[in-house]
């Protein structure tokens, strides 16, 4: 009995403990106002940057501005979030890549898909600016 007892305590210990590792990002959670540039090859202008903002929580804290898009696969370690994405176009299905390094309250981050052929770049950077609104 003792053991048993001995053996659910450890268990609950290192579930508790493994939880606060896999969140113990350092992110600030809240409304962000994100900007992205894009880089193409062969693309002779700049195209001007994209400014949004989201919410953005440890348990969600891919930023993305498109809702036909949905993240298949990700992973943390430390403070750096890694994910497959995959969106809905009219030519088809596309998917990408990002990488995302949380720094309190800012990220820098990237974004690499490729559509038709063409890899697209998209640099993100982003900033806390207040809670979330429910």
């Amino acid at each position: 009995m003792i053991k048993k007892a001995c053996f659910i305590t450890i268990f609950v210990f290192l579930s508790l403990s493994l939880n606060d590792i896999s969140f113990a990002q350092n992110m600030k959670e809240g409304l962000y106002e994100i900007k992205m540039t894009m880089e193409m090859p062969g693309m002779p202008m700049k195209m001007p940057p994209r400014t949004w903002t989201q919410c953005l929580t440890k348990k969600n804290c891919v930023p993305q501005e498109d809702k036909d898009c949905k993240v298949i696969k990700s992973e943390l370690k430390g403070d750096v979030f890694t994910w497959v994405i995959e969106c809905k176009t009219r030519e088809g299905t596309t998917t990408g890549h990002g990488r995302t390094v949380y720094k309190g309250d800012t990220f820098e981050g990237v974004i690499k898909v490729k559509h038709s052929g063409t890899e697209i770049t998209q640099n993100l950077s982003g900033k806390w600016i207040g809670k979330c609104k429910e």
